[in-house]
């Protein structure tokens, strides 16, 4: 079972590792300039020719990345999906649709996915004529959604929706949902390389190739 992601340490300087979520170990990384699908299938495959048997991914829920391994199930992370939400109503909403939508994503984590379905249902239903709503530009006479950013977070957990309780559908294999598993290993990784600022490039890569070795 694997926890997949890319944590970056500067602009063009990241590294992409594949944890085991079973034996808590980073089976693979690769240090990239950004993070793109193919890396991750390339990856995957890799693990497979080794004798890997891949029984899932929990991966951020990057566009493309659900259908990217041929007959793998993939779970998005829950809380990746909450920082979505959250950078389009910010964590502190105005208006009341943006509070109540706030209350239904808080409870992402801990809930099931008919429960959750059912809510965010609930709430488009109570607010749709809302996000409907349009206003005119001044200047162009163009209409655009008035409430744009609420919008967004909704499209985003309809569309990522199917992907968020993989987990519950695969119950037995106790997938993770979300990537907390390599979140804390990239707040270590984070945490001494703040330390060691002062390293040049090749030393900052060693440093974190033998941190990453360690479970």
């Amino acid at each position: 079972m694997l926890v997949i992601d890319t944590c970056y340490f500067g602009r063009g300087f990241g590294v992409l590792v594949l944890r085991d979520v079973y034996e808590k170990e980073n089976l693979f990384w690769k240090f990239v300039e950004y993070e793109t699908i193919a890396h991750y299938q390339r990856a995957v495959e890799e693990l497979k020719k080794q004798g890997f048997n891949i029984l899932g991914i929990t991966a951020d829920g990057k566009r493309g990345i659900f259908n990217a391994f041929n007959n793998i199930p993939v779970q998005m992370c829950q809380f990746h999906q909450k920082q979505i939400v959250r950078k389009y109503i910010t964590n502190n909403p105005i208006l009341e649709a943006g509070i109540e939508l706030k209350v239904i994503v808080d409870r992402l984590t801990a809930t099931d996915k008919a429960s959750f379905e059912y809510w965010l249902s609930e709430w488009f239903f109570k607010w749709k004529d809302f996000l409907n709503e349009k206003t005119e530009d001044l200047f162009t006479g163009r209409k655009h959604f008035t409430h744009s950013r609420l919008r967004s977070a909704y499209t985003s957990l309809k569309t990522n929706l199917p992907y968020l309780f993989t987990c519950e559908e695969y119950f037995h294999l106790k997938m993770p949902n979300t990537c907390n598993s390599l979140d804390g290993t990239f707040s270590h990784l984070k945490d001494k390389i703040r330390v060691h600022r002062g390293l040049k490039l090749h030393r900052k890569m060693k440093l974190i190739e033998e941190l990453l070795k360690k479970k």
